[in-house]
């Protein structure tokens, strides 16, 4: 009986030795190579987060020189309380919110803030892409209090 003829099963057995390995081991590395490619399109990036902030810079600063502008500096804003940065003069539902900045509470406000919090100051269109909120996020949250990058 010819190769081609035979049930798959002996087929695999025919060939040279380690065939059937070889072709696991291709079809092992096949799957890695495409979780690991479509979890790098889902994983956050701080270069592509910087850049975003730069729609951001108009009205907010970050880092160590960072000081309130027409919004107030996101220095510390993982975990801070929303309308509680010093010096700054936040509208009341900012302030009455009471919103602890997370990842996910930013990645909702950021989308529509007025929706998030009917009266705020904030005037902003939003930022709708899931990824580029999640970048936008992890550039942000780098920053601890005092403005510089945590270890």
């Amino acid at each position: 009986m010819g190769l081609a003829t035979r049930p798959m099963r002996e087929r695999c057995a025919v060939g040279a030795a380690g065939s059937v390995t070889m072709r696991k081991g291709t079809l092992l590395a096949t799957a890695i190579l495409v979780t690991a490619s479509t979890q790098a399109g889902w994983a956050q990036d701080l270069a592509k987060g910087e850049r975003s902030f730069k729609k951001c810079v108009l009205c907010h600063a970050i880092g160590p020189d960072a000081r309130n502008k027409v919004g107030p500096q996101l220095n510390g804003l993982d975990g801070r309380r929303a309308g509680t940065a010093a010096d700054y003069s936040y509208s009341d539902a900012t302030k009455n919110s009471g919103i602890v900045w997370s990842e996910s509470s930013f990645k909702q406000y950021i989308k529509d803030p007025g929706a998030m919090i009917p009266g705020t100051k904030k005037v902003f269109a939003g930022v709708k892409d899931d990824q580029e909120a999640g970048d936008l996020w992890a550039y942000i949250k780098q920053f601890d209090a005092s403005g510089s990058v945590k270890k």
